[in-house]
This record gives C-alpha cells, structure tokens and sequence, in this order.
C-alpha cells in the first residue's frame, strides 16, 4: 500500500491558507441565498444587493484557486501513482486550516 506523499501534504496544507477566503465565499453564498431560500438558515439582515454581485466578483476568484489546486494535485497525483484516496486526502489536507480557523477562537 502507497503512502500520501509527503510533497503533496505540504503543497495541500500549503494551499489551504488562502483557501479560506474561497471557502468563506462559498459559505456566505450559499447562507443567504439557496439555503436562506429553503428555510434552513437566517441569511445576513443588511445583505439586500442580491446574488449576481458575489457571483460576479466571487466566482472568478473561487474558479481561480479551484483550478490552481487542481493543477498543483493533478501533477503530484501522476507522480505518486494513487487513485481515489489521494483526492480525499487532498482536499481534507487543504480545508484543514480552514477548520483550524473556525475551531481556535
């Protein structure tokens, strides 16, 4: 059995510092928008500008790092030979500081 590369635990932990603005963009979307819609959160009271304005500017920056980082793993997946784990791990290795963030006040 192959291990996680240790190159690739880097670049991910690496990346995953300036995921979290990504990663809080994404969320802020999704609480005042579709799941304000369904009725499972309470979106941000002064948020009244709608959803194209994130779209426009926060899509392009999410579809940036998204790109980068799949970039950055596609080519150190092909050099260490793994398959499905590797992408798990991938991205729990780069949603880690993000976590880290939200748990340590």
């Amino acid at each position: 059995m192959r291990t996680y590369p240790p190159r690739a635990a880097v670049v991910n932990l690496l990346l995953g510092v300036p995921a979290v603005v990504p990663v809080w963009l994404l969320w802020y979307f999704a609480v005042n928008w579709p799941l304000k819609a369904l009725g499972w959160t309470v979106g941000e009271p002064t948020e009244n500008d709608g959803p194209l304005p994130w779209l426009v500017l926060a899509g392009p920056l999410v579809l940036a790092f998204t790109a980068l980082w799949w970039l950055a793993n596609d080519g150190l997946r092909r050099r260490s030979g793994r398959g499905r784990g590797y992408w798990s791990l991938s991205v729990a290795l780069t949603l880690l500081p993000t976590g880290v963030i939200i748990a340590v006040p």
